[in-house]
């Protein structure tokens, strides 16, 4: 079975696929393994870490997409380069199927079984394997230390010859795996953390960790099997948002992270409660990828709103890169590990399993993600 990985397209992006100590766990069990020449550098791996992990090195892209039977990667494949892939392969890596039409019928055109990595599901079995969950935990870290350094005022409460200095005010919406590290990493600073949820189930696990749970009587939420929250009404959703300005207006930072799996993200913070806030304030947006949880934040850029901070960045999780690629790596060579058969050194594409029938997106021709084809079904 051979296994190529190419270095990512996009110059910005410091992570890597795979590291050279988890190239060598699978070389152990028998894989051949080909990296593109340069592929690990931006996360400090240089091409001969690779080599002694017994990987061989590359510096013919094409040929070696054209060659390989399993191709890792970290973004989803350039629209040009999935035809150069072998008939019948086998491609892992980030895919947003549902945003990329086109690039998935490509995929199914050319007889390539995808892999989406966000399509991971959320079971105890494939917690090893969930790179969304590994790499939102870093974002949330990641939000917490740029609302701190953005903002005017130190996190903790500090007693000083010169008086008392009351603690910074936090306020994560959305206690998911990146808001619930948010809450963690501001408490670990000292902050006052309130955060709120729509699933009241989640109110507990808040409070384990220090902070105060806003309870906001929405009626019927809940979540997904997944675990994802469930989409609100419009009505829930002004409920939400007039409970939700009182404490936006009381606090310091204001880290978002309300995503709902497969659609556009909520408008949870308003200009109108922007315009309350108190001046010098700090928002962080963790869902500006995905449309943005707050009127007025912008992919990739920091705007002022009314004398408020609304931070936009995208790719949190590359600013802390090697950690990064060392949990993604991990991700996937899990993935690979499950269902590599050291005997017939091949990758089981069984479709009776439960975490193959929810990852795959493309198999023989044809888009097989039931999920997928729902939601296509739906929006035609």
């Amino acid at each position: 079975m051979e296994v190529f990985v190419p270095r990512e397209i996009d110059a910005r992006e410091k992570r890597v696929p795979i590291v050279p100590a988890d190239v060598a766990r699978l070389v152990d069990k028998g894989v051949r393994i080909t990296v593109q020449s340069g592929m690990g550098e931006p996360s400090r791996h240089d091409d001969e870490a690779y080599q002694d992990a017994g990987a061989k090195v590359s510096t013919d892209r094409r040929e070696s997409l054209s060659d390989a039977d399993i191709v890792l990667r970290l973004h989803k494949p350039p629209f040009e380069e999935v035809a150069q892939l072998k008939e019948g392969c086998i491609h892992i890596s980030y895919l947003e199927p549902f945003t990329e039409v086109e690039l998935i019928d490509e995929l199914a055109r050319c007889n390539v079984s995808a892999i989406s990595m966000e399509m991971i599901p959320r079971s105890t079995r494939a917690q090893k394997m969930d790179a969304l969950s590994s790499q939102a935990s870093l974002a949330g870290y990641v939000a917490v230390i740029l609302g701190a350094e953005r903002l005017d005022r130190m996190f903790p409460m500090m007693m000083t010859p010169a008086g008392t200095l009351a603690p910074a005010r936090v306020f994560v919406i959305g206690a998911g795996v990146a808001g619930l590290q948010a809450i963690a990493t501001a408490r670990r600073l000292g902050a006052r953390v309130t955060a709120f949820d729509t699933r009241p189930v989640v109110a507990e696990q808040v409070e384990s960790l220090g902070a105060e749970f806003v309870r906001i009587d929405l009626g019927e939420t809940g979540q997904t099997e997944d675990g994802y929250a469930k989409e609100l009404t419009a009505e829930q959703q002004q409920e939400q948002q007039e409970a939700m300005a009182k404490v936006c207006i009381q606090s310091d930072v204001v880290i978002t992270t309300a995503q709902v799996f497969g659609r556009p993200a909520p408008r949870i913070v308003t200009r109108e409660i922007l315009e309350q806030m108190k001046p010098g304030s700090i928002l962080v947006d963790l869902a500006v990828e995905s449309g943005g949880n707050i009127e007025g934040s912008e992919l990739d850029k920091e705007v002022d709103i009314a004398g408020v901070k609304i931070i936009g960045l995208a790719n949190l999780p590359g600013r802390v890169a090697v950690h990064a690629s060392q949990m993604y790596s991990a991700n996937i060579t899990a993935l690979v590990e499950e269902f590599y058969s050291e005997e017939e050194k091949s990758f089981n594409l069984d479709f009776d399993d439960e975490i193959i029938k929810g990852c795959v997106v493309t198999h023989g021709g044809q888009v097989v993600n039931q999920m997928l084809l729902n939601v296509r079904n739906k929006n035609n």
